[in-house]
C-alpha cells in the first residue's frame, strides 16, 4: 500500500508567547520543519545550525513570512560549549524567556564495526549524543534559575532500538539520547521541565537524499506500513504536541513517529 500525505494542517495559536530554540534548523528537514510549525503556532522562534549559510537564507525565508520580531538566528556548533551557550544567552536576552528547546542537531555515517574508525565513531557520537547533552544541559540550568518551567524535545530514532547494518555509532548516540531524555526528565521534574524525545523512522528530505543510496531509501520505505516515507513536518506535528500544553503529564517518553514494521 502506498498513501499520499495528509493535508497540512494550519496552526492554533497552542505556543502563542513561548520563545523556542531550534538547532540544526536550516533547510527542509525536520529541524526547518519544526521552526515554521512553532512560528505557525505562536511561539518566537530563535533557529540554529552550523551551516551559517544556510542558516541565513532560512532566516531571511522565515522572517519575511511570519516577522523579523519573531525570528532570529545564530550559528552553533554543538560540540562548542562556548557556541551552545552563546545560543541560549541570546535566545533569553532577546526575548527575555526560554521556553522550548528542540535538539535536532545530528550527524550520520555508515561503516561496518570492523571498518569504523575512532574518528568516525567520535564525530558521530560528538554531535548526536555530546550535542545533545550539551544543549540540554544549558537548557535545563537556564529554566531551573527562571524558575518558569520549560520544555525540551529531543530528536532520537527508531534506530535507537532497531538494528541496521553499518549504523553501529549512530544507532549508539540515538539509544544514548534516549536514555539520556528518560534521566534528565526524572531531575528536571523537580523543577516543573519535562524532557521528552521523538524516534522517527524515516523522514525524507534532500540531505537525507544525498547522502543514501536510492537502494536503501527504498529498502526502508518498504518497510513503512503506509509506503512512504514520513513528511518533516509530520515529525514537527508531534514536536509541537510535546511542547504544547496538550502534553502537561508527559515526560521521559520516546515517541515513535513511525509506520515502521520489521
Amino acid at each position: 500500500m502506498t498513501s499520499v500525505p495528509p493535508p497540512y494542517l494550519p496552526g492554533h495559536g497552542l505556543l502563542t508567547g513561548r520563545t523556542a530554540v531550534v538547532t540544526a534548523a536550516a533547510g527542509a528537514g525536520i529541524g526547518g520543519a519544526t521552526a515554521r510549525r512553532l512560528l505557525e503556532e505562536g511561539a518566537r522562534v530563535v533557529v540554529s545550525d552550523a551551516h551559517a549559510r544556510r542558516l541565513k537564507e532560512s532566516e531571511a525565508v522565515l522572517a519575511a513570512e511570519f516577522g523579523v520580531e519573531r525570528v532570529t538566528a545564530l550559528p552553533c556548533d554543538v560540540t562548542d560549549e562556548a557556541q551552545v551557550g552563546a545560543l541560549f544567552d541570546h535566545a533569553e536576552e532577546r526575548h527575555g524567556r526560554l521556553d522550548i528547546v528542540v535538539n535536532n542537531a545530528g550527524l550520520g555515517g555508515t561503516a561496518d564495526v570492523v571498518d569504523m574508525t575512532d574518528e568516525q565513531w567520535d564525530e558521530v557520537l560528538g554531535v548526536t549524543l555530546d550535542g545533545t547533552f550539551r544543549c540540554t544541559r544549558a537548557a535545563l540550568r537556564r529554566m531551573k534559575a527562571a524558575g518558569a518551567g520549560g520544555v525540551v524535545v529531543n530528536n532520537a530514532s527508531v534506530i535507537g532500538w532497531r538494528a541496521q547494518r553499518g549504523q553501529a555509532h549512530y544507532a549508539a548516540a540515538k539509544a544514548g539520547v534516549m536514555a539520556l531524555t528518560r534521566c534528565a526528565a526524572v531531575e528536571a521534574a523537580a523543577y516543573g521541565v519535562r524532557v521528552n524525545a521523538v524516534s522517527p523512522s524515516l523522514a525524507l528530505h534532500p540531505h537525507l537524499a544525498k547522502v543514501t543510496t536510492p537502494e536503501l531509501l527504498e529498502e526502508l520505505t518498504a518497510r513503512e506500513a503506509f509506503g512512504r516515507c514520513a513528511e518533516p513536518w509530520e515529525v514537527a506535528n508531534v514536536i509541537v504536541f510535546l511542547a504544547s500544553g496538550y502534553s502537561s503529564y508527559l515526560t521521559g517518553e520516546v515517541l515513535s513517529v513511525s509506520s515502521q514494521h520489521p
